[in-house]
């Protein structure tokens, strides 16, 4: 592989910005995809995989070239540079690369390969929590899995089409999608492609969204004509899911802490056909009170770590922080106390996280069911989900019954 001078400098640019100055990594990405008309795919590609592939590894990366933050640009070469000597790549006699010590990097590599929080790049206290929660074996699997790129997989709305009809629909658009056993409404992209400009997903016959995260929805055992809220609704992946497991029948309360969320959610209502969905900010604890007993199902896709999707977000290793966590777990538990309240007697309930910790899984469940609100419900199932074993997202869930009283 040739490098080439405009690539690489955009490369260290969102680089400089996601290190420095703490911005995500994926808008950054998204950003210097749209620097220059005449990139093509490819160039496109090198960009955005450079960039996650060294935020991914900048731990280890660093320690080899023996820089630490804050990183001027020079810092930033010699990262690159290490990377690029990695990966094969030949160095051009650029001022940057000069003086490179190609053997010694290699050897650098090899010796801090041994040690996992220097091999998987995460920090010591990440490493130790890992250890702690899952055991040294699954941690080691887990953590490593979540260093591989992540598939891109397509759920199917079948509002507007059936899996087969969107399989056709996107090779005649040359993209080919293989079927996933065990995820129904699940197509694989074999090949990585912008799947946004398509057709099909423009007449909204598909949403991107991970095969674990797919099972949620299913899980909460809908029907047409229910109530169900989904309280923690975001940008409204799973919401969109509930509305077409109902076929559009019944109503879906989306509610967010956040209106700019569900204005994203208002678009791709639209466009998936989805007419049962109302959405509303809770900006009070109003809203919350209104619905007390009303909701036949309630889905509460928790806040959490995201310890599940750092495939997606490697980043959030350098941004997540040990009190972070400590308060999340808080968050977690209390609304897991004030949302539940809505579930009327006989409904059922849904928590479910990105998270691989059992202290944001299994516990908080097992807290809640002792507590004087908890002891309404029962535990009917739950579902764990380690990316080293499925293959895809790290997620948890469990679903809850209230209890019927007898009249």
């Amino acid at each position: 592989m040739r490098l080439h001078r405009n690539l690489c400098f955009a490369v260290i640019d969102g680089l400089h910005k996601i290190f420095n100055e703490n911005e995500y990594a994926d808008k950054v990405v998204q950003q210097l995809l749209k620097r220059d008309k005449r990139w093509g795919s490819r160039d496109r590609g090198f960009v955005a995989e450079t960039v996650y592939e060294i935020v991914r590894y900048k731990r280890l990366y660093s320690e080899i070239a023996d820089v630490k933050a804050p990183y001027d640009r020079d810092n930033l070469w010699r990262v690159f540079a290490v990377w690029a000597t990695l990966k094969g790549i030949r160095l051009p006699d650029w001022k940057y690369f000069t003086d490179t010590p190609t053997r010694k990097i290699k050897g650098r590599f090899d010796e801090l390969s041994k040690i996992r929080k220097y091999r998987e790049s995460i920090p010591d206290w990440m490493d130790d929590l890992g250890v702690k929660e899952l055991g040294e074996q699954i941690w080691t699997e887990e953590i490593a899995m979540q260093n591989e790129q992540a598939d891109v997989i397509l759920r199917v709305n079948t509002l507007k089409t059936n899996k087969k009809d969107l399989q056709l629909k996107l090779q005649s658009e040359d993209i080919e999608t293989e079927v996933l056993p065990d995820h129904p409404w699940a197509l694989k992209l074999t090949k990585r492609a912008n799947v946004f400009k398509t057709e099909a997903f423009k007449n909204g016959w598909f949403e991107v969204q991970d095969a674990s995260s797919q099972l949620v929805a299913d899980f909460l055992d809908v029907k047409s004509g229910m109530k169900v809220v989904d309280v923690c609704a975001g940008a409204g992946g799973k919401t969109l899911h509930l509305a077409s497991l109902m076929e559009n029948k019944g109503q879906v309360i989306a509610m967010d802490i956040y209106e700019s969320k569900l204005k994203k959610l208002k678009v791709r209502a639209r466009r998936n056909g989805v007419h049962n969905i109302e959405m509303k900010v809770i900006d009070s604890t109003k809203p919350i009170k209104k619905l007390h007993g009303k909701a036949d199902r309630l889905l509460i896709d928790a806040p959490c770590s995201g310890l599940g999707v750092l495939r997606r977000n490697p980043d959030a290793k350098w941004k997540l922080k040990p009190e972070f966590i400590d308060n999340i777990k808080k968050t977690q538990a209390e609304v897991l106390e004030q949302y539940s309240k809505m579930v009327k007697p006989g409904g059922k309930m849904v928590y479910a996280t990105c998270s691989i910790l059992p202290s944001e899984n299994e516990e908080q469940i097992d807290n809640f069911l002792t507590s004087i609100h908890g002891k309404a419900f029962k535990l009917v199932k739950d579902k764990k989900i380690l990316a080293h074993k499925s293959g895809y997202d790290g997620f948890y869930m469990a679903l809850l019954e209230k209890n019927n009283p007898i009249r």
